[in-house]
């Protein structure tokens, strides 16, 4: 089921953007409210970067959608150092929603990351972290549950099917961090 959402926001920080190009829509209940949320993926394809846009709208129960949220951080650029630099940033894969949560799917060359949001307290917050990537025959998997504050680090040869456990942590973050703020790749925790 496709619905094309058409909005105008007033006052918003990126009014000096063009987020027409629709990249993703997934619909589930995000509130635990009983009735179908919205979250939008657009991407500025004319800016310099092509920086992608989330938006998540509650469903309300006139049937209205209302722009609880709005990020042009969450999802990295298509392009970080600007087009003509050929350097491709982690390539946004899709969001899905799962039980309520909110996923963030990245790619890369030879992996791949997940960053799960769940609403409460308000607001969106991280409550956790998947990472896998692997790099001259070695795979690096990450799994952190930032509710519990349980960090898994695995690493081993791709080659083997039994990897080494190399950190086992508790690591509680308190507030977790929100949507609102989230930026990938600017924490080494997640």
């Amino acid at each position: 089921m496709f619905m094309m959402i058409t909005y105008v926001v007033i006052g918003q920080k990126d009014s000096s953007y063009s987020f027409i190009v629709h990249v993703n829509t997934v619909y589930g209940d995000l509130n635990k409210d009983g009735l179908i949320d919205v979250a939008t993926v657009t991407q500025d394809t004319l800016n310099e970067n092509a920086p992608y846009k989330l938006d998540i709208f509650f469903k309300q129960p006139n049937g209205d959608l209302k722009l609880i949220t709005s990020s042009i951080k969450a999802i990295g650029p298509q392009f970080p150092n600007g087009r003509e630099s050929h350097t491709w940033g982690d390539g946004f894969g899709q969001l899905s929603i799962h039980n309520g949560v909110l996923w963030i799917e990245t790619g890369f060359i030879r992996g791949h990351m997940e960053h799960k949001f769940r609403y409460q307290n308000d607001k969106f917050e991280l409550i956790g972290y998947s990472f896998a990537n692997v790099t001259a025959g070695q795979i690096t998997i990450i799994d952190y549950n930032l509710s519990t504050g349980k960090r898994i680090v695995k690493e081993g040869a791709i080659s083997d099917d039994d990897y080494k456990v190399t950190e086992d942590k508790i690591i509680k973050l308190n507030p977790l961090p929100s949507l609102d703020e989230f930026e990938p790749y600017v924490n080494d925790l997640y």
